[in-house]
């Protein structure tokens, strides 16, 4: 196995990891700022969460660059 391919592999991983940790914590804050948990609501909340995760990850990233 080359380096190259074992970077992005290890890459790849952090990044999914990173979004991961990013949707549940938005997840949960849906969660406690709504008042009656129903099935429609859970899925737009972690759809929204999981949309706006790879948002702050890819502004996160961005940011770094600089």
């Amino acid at each position: 196995m080359n380096r190259r391919c074992h970077v992005n592999r290890r890459t790849t991983l952090l990044g999914a990891g990173e979004i991961l940790a990013w949707w549940a914590v938005l997840a949960l804050l849906w969660l406690v700022f709504i008042s009656a948990v129903t099935t429609l609501e859970l899925v737009v909340g972690t759809s929204a969460a999981l949309v706006a995760a790879v948002a702050a990850w890819g502004a996160r990233r961005a940011v770094s660059r600089w």
